[in-house]
């Protein structure tokens, strides 16, 4: 079973174990997901893929989330954003929604939670 361009869901986390759990999670709520530790590598995907939402984290060494962000909006301005995040920080919070992320949730979450999100940015 392959994602459609449709429902493509790609997570970009420096954190290989929050990668793995992530992945876990969408498998068990029947969701796949492509999973990506380098921004750069995320960001290049876009060429070859089209990505309806994009899970990512705020803060990695390369490139924070908000960068990725302001590259998805120019690439691919249809891909709706949800942000994870370990530091919850307002100013940083209210960047990312204002730019238009569909959602912005703080570490730990509920898992519901972020299924319940996915599933209503994919069908928005």
């Amino acid at each position: 079973m392959t994602a459609s361009d449709q429902d493509s869901i790609w997570l970009l986390d420096d954190d290989l174990s929050m990668l793995k759990s992530l992945g876990r999670l969408l498998r068990s709520a029947g969701l796949i997901a492509e999973k990506f530790s380098d921004p750069a590598a995320f960001l290049a995907h876009l060429r070859d893929a089209k990505c309806c939402v994009a899970i990512l984290d705020v803060w990695m060494p390369q490139m924070n989330g908000l960068e990725v962000q302001a590259r998805l909006r120019r690439d691919s301005p249809e891909t709706r954003v949800i942000f994870l995040t370990g530091r919850d920080d307002p100013a940083v919070r209210e960047t990312a929604l204002t730019s238009g992320a569909f959602a912005f949730l703080t570490k730990p979450f509920e898992d519901e939670t972020l299924v319940q999100l996915l599933q209503k940015a994919m069908s928005s």
